[in-house]
C-alpha cells in the first residue's frame, strides 16, 4: 500500500502528485486536485477553530456536491470521525443518529428536493431559544455548531462562508500538526446501519481499513489517472464516499458528483464529460440501457462499470458490453461493518460468473458460509456468510452487546446474509437472513420500518416483507391490522408512510387482515406472509 498512513495524508498527497489534474467537475465549477487539497486545508483550519479536536463526531446531511467533498475531508482532516447521514432520513431519524453518535459539529445542506433540511431538523430537536442561551438544536445538547452549505442560513446556524472565514486565523502547519497526530488506526468515521432491532448501529472503521480497502477496490476495478468518475452513489454510503471520493483521490480520477438519479441528467453528463467510471445499482445501468432517447448521447467513452445486488441479471452484463461497449463489468458484495467490501469479480472473469455472482474474496479477507451452529458448509451448500479479515468493523458504536452478537472472539463477522460459495471461492448472495431488502440500491429493514407504522395510532399490529418490482428491484409490503373500528386504508397509510419516513422505506402495497400469522414464541411467521397465509 502506498504510504498514505490517514485519510489527511492522501488528500496531501494527491494535491501534490496530482496537482494540475481536474479533480472536480460540478456545474460550472471545476477544481484541479491541487485546489481541491487547498480546499479542504481551509475547512480542516475552520474545524480547528470551531474547537473539533481528535475524535469528536462530525455529521454531514447533504447531496453529493463538492461542499460535501470539502466539508467531510476537511473534518476528517482535523482528527474527526465522520457520521454520514443518509438524504433520504427526515428529521426524526436525522436526530437519533445525531444524538447517538454525541456529533458536535453538523454540515447540512439547505434546500434540498423542495425539503429544507434544517425546519425538518428543527422540527424533531427543537428551535433556538427553546432551552438555556441560544443552542442551535436544544433536542441535541451535544451538538455545538450547524453549518448550512448555502449562502445563508437561519439565525444561530452559520453560513459555509463564514464557517470557513473563521478558520483563517489558523495556520497551515496548525492544520498540517492536526493531521499528523492522526494514527492509521484512528477512527475515520462511524456508518450508521439498521439491524433488524430498526435500531441504528453505527460501524466503526478506521483511515487504515480505509485506505486498504479502496486501493484494492481501485486496483481491481483497474481506476485509472485518466478516468472521468460519475459519482451517483451516495456519498452517505461506502459505495459512493470511498469507491468514489477516495478510489479517485488514489488515482487521481476526475470526480463528477450527481446529486439525484435522474436519467436525464445522466446521459447528459455521461456525454458532455466523457464520463468513462460508472459503478452503481443495476437499476441505474438498466435504466440507461432502456432510456428512449439513449442512442442522442455519446456514451463511448464509457469503459467500467462496477455493480453489485443479490441478482444481476446476466442480460444485462451482456447489454453494457454489447450495446454501450463497456470493457469492464464487475459486481461486488460488501456491507458497512465490512468496510463497504468483502468480495468482487475480477477483470477477465467470465460474463457468467460476472453476472451470477459477487466475486471471490479480496484480498487479506476469508469468506464461509456456515450452517445454524456456526459449523463451515461444503461448496454449493447455502448458509450464513461469514467474514474475517482487516476490512471487519472495530464494532458498533458504543454498543458492545451488538458487537458482541456479530463478531466471534476469534474474528469472523456474522452478516446476516445467506449465500453459496462455488468451488472457486465465488460467492452467490440468496437472500437475507435478516429479512431486509433492497429498494433501488438502498437497504430496507422491515423491523425498522414496522416501529415506524407501529406508530400511526389506527395500527394495531403489522409485519413488512419484500416483493418484487420491476423498476426498484424490490418494495416493501406491509400486511396491517386495524385497530377496532378503524376504517383506516391503504392510500391514508401509505400518504402518512410518505410524510414519517424516507421514501425507499414507505411500503407500496398495504393489505389489511384479522391477524398475522405467528409461531408459538409470538414471532410473525414472514415466510408464510410470502406464501400468502395471512388470516383474513
Amino acid at each position: 500500500m502506498s504510504d498514505w498512513g490517514t485519510i489527511p495524508g492522501l488528500v496531501r498527497w494527491s494535491a501534490e502528485r496530482y496537482a494540475d489534474t481536474e479533480a472536480v467537475v460540478e456545474g460550472r465549477t471545476r477544481i484541479t486536485y491541487a485546489q481541491l487539497g487547498a480546499r479542504v486545508e481551509r475547512a480542516a483550519a475552520a474545524c480547528l477553530a470551531s474547537g473539533v479536536q481528535v475524535g469528536d463526531r462530525v455529521a454531514v446531511w447533504a447531496p453529493n456536491s463538492l461542499d460535501w467533498i470539502v466539508s467531510a475531508l476537511g473534518a476528517v482532516s482535523a482528527g474527526a470521525v465522520l457520521v454520514p447521514l443518509n438524504t433520504r432520513f427526515k428529521g426524526t431519524e436525522a436526530a437519533d443518529v445525531l444524538r447517538r453518535s454525541g456529533a458536535r459539529l453538523l454540515f447540512v445542506t439547505g434546500t434540498f428536493l423542495g425539503t429544507s433540511y434544517v425546519a425538518s431538523l428543527r422540527r424533531a430537536a427543537g428551535t433556538p431559544g427553546d432551552g438555556v442561551g441560544h443552542h442551535p438544536l436544544p433536542g441535541l445538547p451535544a451538538l455545538e455548531q450547524v453549518v448550512v452549505l448555502a449562502d445563508d442560513a437561519p439565525q444561530d446556524f452559520h453560513t459555509w462562508k463564514d464557517f470557513l472565514a473563521a478558520g483563517e486565523g489558523v495556520s497551515e502547519s496548525e492544520v498540517r500538526a492536526r493531521g499528523d497526530a492522526l494514527e492509521a488506526g484512528s477512527l475515520s468515521d462511524i456508518i450508521f446501519t439498521s439491524g433488524t432491532t430498526g435500531r441504528p448501529k453505527g460501524a466503526m472503521i478506521t483511515h487504515e481499513q480505509t485506505l486498504t480497502a479502496y486501493e484494492i477496490w481501485a486496483d481491481l476495478a483497474g481506476l485509472r489517472t485518466t478516468d472521468r468518475y460519475l459519482i451517483i452513489n451516495p456519498f452517505f454510503h461506502t459505495f459512493g464516499y470511498k469507491a468514489g471520493v477516495i478510489a479517485c483521490l488514489m488515482r487521481g480520477a476526475t470526480m463528477i458528483p450527481q446529486s439525484v438519479f435522474n436519467v436525464d441528467t445522466a446521459l447528459a453528463n455521461i456525454a458532455a464529460e466523457r464520463v468513462s467510471v460508472l459503478p452503481g445499482p443495476p437499476t441505474l445501468h438498466q435504466s440507461l440501457l432502456d432510456h428512449p432517447s439513449r442512442n442522442t448521447h455519446d456514451l463511448s467513452a464509457l469503459r467500467l462499470v462496477v455493480t453489485g445486488a443479490a441478482v444481476v441479471p446476466l442480460r444485462l452484463v451482456e447489454r453494457l458490453r454489447g450495446e454501450l461497449g463497456v470493457g469492464t463489468v464487475l459486481t461486488a458484495y460488501g456491507l458497512s461493518e465490512a468496510s463497504g467490501i468483502v468480495t468482487m469479480c475480477r477483470r477477465g472473469d467470465d460474463p457468467s460468473v460476472i453476472a451470477s455472482t459477487s466475486g471471490r474474496p479480496i484480498p487479506g479477507t476469508e469468506v464461509t458460509v456456515v450452517d445454524a451452529g456456526g459449523t463451515p458448509l461444503p461448496p454449493g451448500t447455502p448458509g450464513e456468510v461469514q467474514v474475517r479479515g482487516f476490512n471487519v468493523m472495530r464494532g458498533y458504536y458504543e454498543d458492545p452487546a451488538a458487537t458482541a452478537e456479530t463478531i466471534s472472539p476469534d474474528g469472523w463477522l456474522s452478516t446476516g446474509d445467506i449465500g453459496i460459495l462455488d468451488p472457486s471461492g465465488n460467492l452467490r448472495i440468496t437472500d437475507r437472513l435478516k429479512d431486509m431488502f433492497i429498494v433501488g440500491g438502498f437497504n430496507a429493514y422491515p423491523a425498522e420500518i414496522e416501529q415506524l407504522l407501529g406508530l400511526h395510532p389506527d395500527v394495531a399490529d403489522v409485519a413488512v416483507i419484500g416483493v418484487p418490482d420491476t423498476r426498484l428491484g424490490e418494495v416493501g409490503k406491509a400486511y396491517v391490522v386495524r385497530r377496532p373500528g378503524s376504517l383506516l386504508t391503504s392510500d391514508d397509510l401509505i400518504a402518512w408512510s410518505r410524510r414519517e419516513m424516507a421514501n425507499y422505506k414507505v411500503p407500496r402495497a398495504v393489505e389489511f387482515v384479522g391477524e398475522l400469522p405467528r409461531n408459538a414464541s409470538g414471532k410473525v411467521v414472514k415466510g408464510e406472509l410470502r406464501r400468502g397465509g395471512a388470516v383474513k
